[in-house]
């Protein structure tokens, strides 16, 4: 078990792709905290990965927002006073919000942002000392394919994502040689119940667009994190569409929003007869 007796803290651990994260770790052995809001939910998710670990591992749960710095920094402070220095961190809380960008409330901006990437900037912060001090550890980043091109819809999720990304590359040179590595995850649509929950009130050229987009489970995502984490990957991009988006964005940009922008044209064109 390559994990056995190792430390693992998620944020956002309670469901989606911290969850399974979580479970696919605690059967590799790890000693897991999960961090989230919601202590009932964090309690359904402490028993069901707690089933597929051995008796002598830990499960522990914190319940902490995490775009609360002060809250963040007692529940990882908590998490190791019981479980000990992590070896790894994964920033899987958040939240989105999907909608036309003079229609969003600046307060969704600004939550977004603080949920997104101050919350996994809080978190990182809080961990990085006790890391340091052993001179070992993985950061592990979740952001998203909206971290990768900008799309129609998501004017306040994309930013929060793109930030993560910034984090990730200028942070990478500057942990490694304190032997603390960095990944950046950016996962598709992955079938989840935040998924379900922004598929209710995207926008009509937003459905449209994400339309053909291959919906992961959280599980396939999870596994292919923990391969990528194992095998060293700086970036992570479960599925085909996305390795290809990851290697190539910068050239399949242009083709993507001339793509997108047929789209919204067909629509408005259809509205306007």
């Amino acid at each position: 078990m390559k994990y056995l007796n190792q430390h693992v803290i998620i944020t956002g651990g309670s469901s989606g792709i911290g969850k399974a994260t979580a479970k696919l770790l605690a059967q590799q052995g790890a000693n897991i905290s999960l961090i989230a809001r919601d202590r009932q939910k964090l309690a359904t998710a402490q028993r069901e990965i707690a089933t597929l670990a051995r008796t002598s591992q830990q499960v522990l749960i914190f319940p902490a927002d995490v775009s609360d710095s002060a809250a963040i920094k007692i529940a990882i402070k908590g998490a190791i006073a019981q479980q000990g220095i992590p070896e790894m961190l994964i920033t899987s809380a958040g939240i989105t919000h999907p909608g036309y960008f003079s229609e969003i409330p600046l307060e969704v901006f600004e939550r977004i942002m603080a949920v997104n990437y101050f919350g996994s900037l809080y978190a990182l912060r809080a961990v990085l000392p006790a890391m340091e001090q052993q001179k070992r550890g993985n950061i592990v980043l979740i952001s998203s394919g909206a971290g990768l091109i900008g799309i129609y819809g998501y004017t306040a999720y994309c930013p929060s994502k793109f930030a993560l990304r910034g984090l990730a590359e200028s942070l990478r040179g500057e942990l490694k040689p304190k032997g603390i590595k960095v990944t950046i995850v950016y996962p598709p649509d992955t079938d989840t119940p935040q998924l379900e929950a922004e598929n209710k009130i995207k926008p009509v050229e937003t459905k449209k667009i994400t339309a053909t987009a291959k919906i992961l489970t959280a599980e396939a995502v999870a596994k292919q994190i923990v391969q990528g984490v194992e095998k060293g990957n700086f970036a992570i991009a479960p599925g085909t569409e996305l390795t290809i988006l990851n290697r190539f964005h910068s050239l399949l940009s242009p083709i993507l929003n001339w793509y997108f922008d047929s789209i919204v044209r067909r629509i408005n064109n259809t509205v306007k007869r």
